[in-house]
C-alpha cells in the first residue's frame, strides 16, 4: 500500500494581497502572453490564504479559440494541497467580447459549489480581453 505525505512550506517574502477585482485584472494580466491574448483561451487560478495573499499562481489550461479546459478537481486539489481558504480564476477571451457565455456561468457555478464543499470559498471569476481596462467580474456583477 503506498503511503503519501503531504506537505507545504509557503514562499518566503512579500505577497500580494488582492482585495478587488482591478487589483485581480492587474495581476491576472502578468500571467496571460500578450502576444495570445487575442488568439486562445487560457485559464489561470490563483489560490489565497484567509489575509487575502496570493500563495500560488497556476496556469491552468491553454486552449483554442473558442474554448478551454477546466478541471474542478485539479483545481481544488491544489487549493488544499496549498491550504488554501479561497481561490479566484480569470481567463481570456480572444473575441475581445467580455460577456460571459452560459458555458462561463456554469462553471463558475460548479467551482463555487464544489469549493463550498471543502469550505474554500471562490471569490472571483474574471473574463479579460486585450483591452487592458477592460474586464467582467463575476463577484461585481452579483454572481458570487
Amino acid at each position: 500500500m503506498a503511503e503519501v505525505e503531504v506537505g507545504y512550506a509557503p514562499l518566503k517574502g512579500t505577497l500580494a494581497t488582492i482585495k478587488s477585482s482591478e487589483e485581480a485584472n492587474v495581476y491576472f494580466r502578468t500571467f496571460f502572453s500578450q502576444q495570445t491574448i487575442a488568439l486562445k483561451e487560457q485559464m489561470v487560478v490563483f489560490y489565497m490564504n484567509s489575509a487575502l495573499k496570493v500563495l500560488a499562481c497556476y496556469k491552468l489550461s491553454e486552449g483554442g479559440i473558442t474554448g478551454t479546459v477546466v478541471d474542478t478537481r485539479l483545481i481544488l486539489s491544489i487549493a488544499l494541497k496549498l491550504a488554501a481558504t479561497s481561490f479566484m480564476i480569470a481567463h481570456k477571451h480572444p473575441s475581445g467580447n467580455c460577456k460571459p457565455s452560459q458555458a462561463d456561468i456554469e462553471l463558475t457555478n460548479k467551482l463555487k459549489e464544489s469549493g463550498k464543499l471543502m469550505d474554500i470559498k471562490m471569490l472571483d471569476h474574471l473574463i479579460l480581453v486585450y483591452n487592458p481596462y477592460q474586464y467582467f467580474s463575476f463577484a461585481d456583477n452579483g454572481y458570487l
